[in-house]
Order: C-alpha cells, then sequence, then structure tokens
C-alpha cells in the first residue's frame, strides 16, 4: 500500500476511534471501542480505548456530555453569537458535499459527528490517492482543513479542559486527543459563510458518493 495512503486510513481509525469515545455507549460500542483500540498507534488514545471499556457508562455520559452537563458536546454550546439554524446548515452543507450520512441519534454539531466526518474525510482522501484521483483527494485534504478551522477548532480547547476536569479518565483523555488533532481555539469564535466554508463550486467534482 502507498504509505501515504496507508497513514491516511490510520489518521481515519483514530479519528473513528475519538468518535466513538464521544458517543454515548450503545450494545455494540464496546466492541466497536475494543477493534480500533487495538488498531491505532497513538499510545494515548489506546489508553483512552482501554479505560473506557473499564469506566464508560451511559448514566456517565449524559452527566458530562448531555444537556445541562459540565462538558457540552454540541459546538453551537461554544458559539455566542452564531445562529443554530446558521451553524447546521454549514454542517449540512459539508456533509452533503461528501455524502456523509452519520448513523447516530445526535445533532450534527455534537463532537462526536464531527469526529467521525473528520475521519471520513481521510477515509476519501485516501481512497481517492489509491486511485490516483489527485484532484479529488487534494479537495479532500482542503476541506478536512477547512472543517477543523471552521468548526471543530471552536470546540476542542474548551471541551479538552471541561473534560480534564471531569474525573473521567477516558473523556478527559479523548478531549486532549482531541485537542491535539485540532490546536487551540482562535480569538475570534466567527464562522466564515456558507460558500465559504464548503469551498463553492469546488467540491462539485467527483469526491463525494
Amino acid at each position: 500500500m502507498n504509505p501515504r495512503v496507508e497513514a491516511l486510513l490510520r489518521e481515519a481509525a483514530e479519528w473513528r476511534l475519538l468518535s466513538l469515545l464521544f458517543e454515548c455507549p450503545g450494545p455494540e460500542w464496546r466492541e466497536k471501542v475494543r477493534a480500533l483500540g487495538a488498531e491505532v498507534r497513538d499510545p494515548a488514545l489506546r489508553t483512552a480505548a482501554e479505560e473506557a471499556l473499564a469506566e464508560a457508562s451511559e448514566g456517565i455520559h449524559h452527566s458530562i456530555l448531555g444537556p445541562g452537563g459540565p462538558a457540552p458536546a454540541r459546538e453551537v454550546s461554544y458559539h455566542d453569537t452564531v445562529q443554530l439554524g446558521y451553524l447546521m446548515s454549514e454542517l449540512n452543507a459539508f456533509h452533503e458535499a461528501f455524502a456523509f450520512r452519520p448513523r447516530t441519534i445526535e445533532a450534527i454539531d455534537h463532537v462526536s459527528v464531527e469526529a467521525g466526518f473528520a475521519g471520513y474525510l481521510r477515509v476519501k482522501q485516501a481512497f481517492a490517492l489509491a486511485e490516483g484521483n489527485t484532484e479529488a483527494a487534494a479537495l479532500a485534504e482542503e476541506a478536512a482543513k477547512d472543517f477543523r478551522s471552521q468548526h471543530l477548532v471552536y470546540v476542542a480547547e474548551p471541551l479538552a479542559r471541561s473534560l480534564s476536569e471531569s474525573g473521567v479518565g477516558y473523556l478527559a483523555k479523548a478531549g486532549q486527543a482531541l485537542l491535539a488533532r485540532v490546536g487551540p481555539s482562535p480569538v475570534l469564535p466567527v464562522l466564515g459563510n456558507l460558500a465559504g466554508a464548503v469551498g463553492g463550486d469546488a467540491f462539485e467534482c467527483g469526491v463525494a458518493g
């Protein structure tokens, strides 16, 4: 396998594990966390997965990340001036551009969905490179950068800070892993316009599907 493709797929697996760690534990959740935890190379994420298997429960998830909890999981919680409808339209535009269909009950601005989308874009980029479609790969890479800088960056730092004080080890480690991949929040949390957020007509080429 092309080393770059292999690296992208490893990164996608890490994002997928992060997505799971921020999800509410369900019937198949532990098996997925166990499988991905054994696959990823990042020692912090491997430890987070191991601790999640021992610690995680639906009650803990809702008490920390749920409504009214100390660590809000939705991006809208970290914007003072952005309307929910506008935020959701931007996220929907990203998803539609790359045919992302998350199977979850969470809102699309939930950190688990956003982390899942970040991983999905890495998969898109990897498969485009494997097929020799450098244009599609470049579009997926640019979209990943835009998504981090226009969405995840507003969540990662304050969420990691709150989770570090939650007393739940696996969530604290997941928060730090997210922050390490996204970076600190900008000074002014202002979203760009919808067209700029998804590159206008640039994403109409064949990366979706």
